[in-house]
């Protein structure tokens, strides 16, 4: 059997399920997916702004089914696929987009940090594959996508612990992608890059200068400039062509190609680009 990916361009009679859809690119995602006539199953932590999204999505005249959920918790997380499939029905396409970052070295990076990083980052990815992708394996047919990073793909010295994390999905989704593809199921690996949303702000930073970094970081990516709206569209591009892999913004396109076919360079870059983060 075959792996047939979602054409996300008309998600009609479509049910989408996204995780960490409160802000930033999940919100997004939510949508635009509305938009396009998807029934959202989403889920945040943070009430107030997951009511936001579903509110706003109920408004382009989408059915949505909100829950507030810590993905770190797999009995949470079972419950919402149980809830997802009663309410709606199982999902067509699964976004595992819930993540935090911790910015500092390894060495500064506390083991609560570590905890926290590996619950929502990995343990999250991994309670949504396993809630949500035995119904799409019954069915016979479906697209699973984890949201990885740009430091996924090229380590960063300002990210060490977080770029752990991302590796992990990366890996992960790699061999589910191998793993699913007999049952139908498609599997597509997000790797973002430099978005500017609220993660800078909300980031936990270690290693001394707080304030000072954290002022320099947020400026950096509101330069950047590329939104979330603008992700989220490439991101459903890239589902809809069936990508394995997808970097998004162009420095992620150039860590992939680099990490790839000149490690040296890619590693100098890296510590380039961790030099903003100190």
């Amino acid at each position: 059997m075959s792996a047939s990916p979602i054409k996300t361009r008309d998600l009609t009679g479509r049910v989408v399920v996204i995780t960490g859809a409160g802000s930033g690119i999940g919100r997004e995602l939510a949508l635009q997916c509305a938009d396009r006539g998807a029934s959202l199953a989403i889920c945040d932590r943070n009430r107030a702004s997951l009511h936001d999204t579903a509110t706003t999505a109920r408004a382009a005249g989408s059915q949505v089914f909100d829950a507030t959920v810590d993905v770190c918790d797999a009995e949470q997380m079972t419950r919402f696929a149980n809830d997802v499939t009663e309410q709606l029905a199982a999902p067509d396409l699964v976004i595992n987009n819930a993540g935090i970052a911790v910015i500092g070295g390894i060495l500064d990076t506390t083991l609560d940090d570590w905890n926290r990083l590996v619950g929502v980052n990995l343990m999250g990815v991994v309670h949504g594959v396993a809630a949500f992708a035995p119904a799409m394996v019954e069915r016979g047919s479906g697209h699973l996508v984890n949201v990885s990073s740009a430091a996924g793909m090229l380590a960063n010295p300002q990210l060490g612990a977080y770029s752990t994390t991302k590796f992990a999905i990366f890996g992960m989704t790699e061999a589910l992608r191998m793993e699913l593809a007999p049952h139908g199921i498609a599997v597509t690996t997000i790797c973002p890059g430099v978005i500017n949303t609220a993660i800078t702000c909300d980031s936990t930073y270690r290693g001394g200068n707080e304030q000072a970094r954290r002022a320099k970081i947020n400026a950096a990516y509101a330069k950047r400039g590329y939104t979330p709206e603008r992700a989220a569209r490439n991101i459903l591009a890239a589902i809809d062509r069936g990508k394995a892999v997808a970097p998004i913004a162009p420095e992620a396109h150039l860590i992939y190609i680099l990490s790839r076919i000149a490690p040296p360079l890619a590693r100098w870059a890296s510590v380039a680009l961790a030099n903003i983060a100190k």
